[in-house]
């Protein structure tokens, strides 16, 4: 794709709580702001950075995550999507101190039956006015509708699901329900998250039981987020060489090369993750030809 003034939306989903969307999705916008900050700009226009549009259940965790305040919504944007200029989203949205913009839902969430999903999706499409990427997590969120809605305005959709079985059965009922409310979900890729090489349930296996195209692994890194979680600081910036964030870097990668152009990119290197993988290959190799 060419490089357009409008922003990119990137729509995670996650059939279930706990799958690890949330950590996913603002690990993927803090790395995603500091990579724009480094960039030129485009078209002689400077970067607008990258909003996190915390929609998750449980509710606003994303800001939980990224230590910060936020008195202004997404119920309040859709609200006020009509007077919604850059001095608003400027005086309003929260800003982590990356600079990464912050919308939670509504710490009570009665409100956000009060607004129409074809209003969220107009807004989610009017930030675009305001940001490069927004990361839209909808891990664990339960009206379809509304998902529904969120996806077809959407640039990209990644499914996130891990290796348990549980995960699997809600994520394909997920993907059904999408389907019949007439999108096409073969057009999503899957990210396997807390992926573990002892489990013989191997990504490509769980994308073909989804029918879906395998875009990334996340391996699984519990304690190491659980030590950054600790000292309140997020993985991606208290170990930037661990091999969940490398990972995640590659999925901010992908969404610059397609999104910006390769112009976009750093010169490629060798990354804990892919020794990680390369050396797991080499040991199946191994154990196929004894």
């Amino acid at each position: 794709l060419q490089a357009s003034t409008r922003g990119r939306t990137v729509a995670l989903l996650g059939a279930r709580a706990g799958l690890g969307v949330t950590t996913l999705a603002t690990n993927l916008a803090l790395l995603m702001q500091e990579a724009l900050g480094v960039l030129p700009p485009m078209n002689d226009a400077p970067r607008r950075g990258v909003a996190l549009l915390d929609l998750g259940l449980p509710p606003r965790d994303g800001l939980l995550y990224m230590d910060t305040q936020s008195d202004f919504s997404f119920v309040d944007g859709v609200r006020n999507l009509r007077r919604l200029d850059h001095t608003l989203v400027q005086a309003a949205v929260a800003r982590h101190d990356s600079g990464t913009a912050v919308l939670p839902l509504p710490s009570s969430l009665s409100q956000v039956r009060e607004i129409s999903h074809a209003d969220s999706a107009a807004f989610i499409e009017r930030l675009g006015d305001f940001f490069d990427f927004q990361i839209a997590d909808l891990g664990g969120f339960t009206t379809i509708d509304f998902i529904a809605q969120t996806v077809a305005a959407a640039d990209r959709t990644w499914v996130v699901c891990d290796q348990s079985i549980g995960a699997i059965v809600s994520t394909a009922n997920l993907l059904r329900e999408l389907t019949e409310r007439g999108l096409e979900t073969q057009t999503f890729g899957l990210v396997v998250n807390k992926f573990d090489p002892s489990v013989p349930l191997r990504g490509r296996d769980i994308a073909a039981r989804l029918r879906l195209p395998l875009a990334h692994m996340l391996p699984m890194r519990r304690s190491a987020l659980l030590a950054a979680g600790s000292r309140g600081e997020m993985l991606a910036r208290a170990s930037r060489n661990d091999p969940l964030v490398v990972a995640i870097q590659g999925m901010a990668k992908a969404l610059q090369r397609d999104f910006l152009g390769a112009a976009a990119l750093p010169r490629a290197s060798a990354s804990p993750w892919n020794s990680f993988m390369a050396q797991l290959t080499g040991k199946r190799k191994s154990a196929k030809g004894d």
